[in-house]
């Protein structure tokens, strides 16, 4: 039993997860992502748990870039109610991300004006994709197949919509998703 507990622990530190989150059931967020251009990850369970989260793959060079402004003025709109959108650039499609994070979080500052939190670049698709990209596709049963795909996820930690690409942040739909989920109460383990 030690043995496989032990192989439990290594399989999960390679996937990202703590031996609690196993332990647990695990939670969609729980894992560390640095700030883009930063050196500190953060949990995101930790650091956004109770709140209403847009997790949404950028690229500084895409046709739907324009999408952040949107983004920016949901993130302003909704952050006093307990909504954060969360940026993850990727350059998993015709690598239309910078390579600098420097660049990048520049470029997203200077032209968008972009203050929601952006985190350092990762895959989004494949078996290169993060811990949690994998687990927001297996929970959506779609991984993004292209930049900009939009995933929201609940006061409780779940999947509550996903939105591909051609939606944008502001569409009615969206904006619907978004109510409905802040209207959910925040539950009692948040910590909050």
């Amino acid at each position: 039993m030690p043995r496989l507990l032990a192989k439990m622990l290594v399989i999960a530190a390679l996937l990202g997860l703590s031996a609690l989150a196993i332990a647990a059931g695990g939670s969609l967020l729980d894992h560390a992502y640095r700030p883009l251009a930063g050196k500190t990850p953060v949990n995101l369970d930790k650091a956004y748990r109770g709140q209403v989260l847009l997790v949404v793959n950028t690229a500084s060079k895409c046709g739907f870039t324009p999408q952040f402004e949107a983004l920016e003025g949901l993130h302003a709109r909704y952050k006093t109610r307990g909504f954060a959108v969360l940026g993850f650039p990727s350059g998993d499609f015709m690598a239309q991300e910078f390579t600098d994070e420097k660049k990048i979080q520049e470029f997203c500052t200077l032209t968008y004006g972009v203050k929601f939190p952006m985190f350092q670049k990762v895959h989004v698709k494949g078996d290169e994709a993060t811990p949690l990209y994998k687990a927001l596709a297996k929970a959506t049963g779609e991984a993004p197949k292209w930049n900009f795909h939009k995933y929201l996820i609940g006061r409780d930690g779940k999947v509550a919509a996903h939105f591909g690409s051609r939606t944008k942040p502001d569409a009615p739909e969206v904006i619907a998703a978004i109510e409905a989920a802040l209207r959910q109460p925040v539950p009692k383990n948040a910590g909050l």
